[in-house]
């Protein structure tokens, strides 16, 4: 089985959608992994009022299920505790890394060893692809997150919904 090691801002992503399917899959269909840094983080942002914190909080009931890690940081590191501790448990134990950072994914890239980086909207898309959603809801999915995370501008998530709108359409 593959094995996922996500961060904060994918699972707070994914919980922020009105569907379990997507969390259903991470959790069934992935060997998922997360430092217990990450845990601490959605905790965090699960004590807010706002629709994050549902997010997160949606997150952590499966997060719940699975073994949290501790991790030893890397001092150099130069982001923030939970990409740290995510980062170094993916290149230690993982295949994938779900992330989605925008603003530093060419850090987070570089710091990854023989592990592929995946974001949330190419995860909808793999989802997709392995018949797990319809583009359709992979879409509804896209724009709730997207609406959350204040990703409507983004070009990254554009260039990848315009690859969801397009699953099926050709040929």
């Amino acid at each position: 089985m593959t094995t996922v090691v996500a961060d904060t801002s994918a699972l707070v992503s994914l919980g922020s959608t009105r569907t379990n399917r997507i969390l259903d899959a991470l959790v069934e269909e992935y060997d998922l992994l997360v430092p217990r840094k990450v845990v601490e983080e959605l905790k965090q942002t699960a004590s807010y009022e706002d629709e994050q914190a549902r997010a997160a909080e949606k997150a952590l009931r499966y997060v719940d299920e699975i073994d949290a890690e501790n991790v030893e940081l890397d001092s150099d590191f130069p982001l923030d505790d939970g990409e740290n501790a995510a980062v170094t448990l993916a290149n230690e134990r993982a295949d994938l890394f779900l992330c989605d950072e925008f603003n530093s994914l060419g850090t987070i890239h570089a710091s990854l060893s023989d592990v592929r980086l995946v974001t949330t909207p190419k995860f909808l898309e793999v989802l997709v692809h392995r018949d797990v959603l319809s583009r359709s809801e992979a879409l509804d999915a896209l724009d709730e997150i997207s609406e959350l995370r204040s990703w409507e501008n983004n070009s990254y998530v554009g260039r990848t919904r315009e690859t969801l709108e397009n699953i099926g359409s050709e040929g």
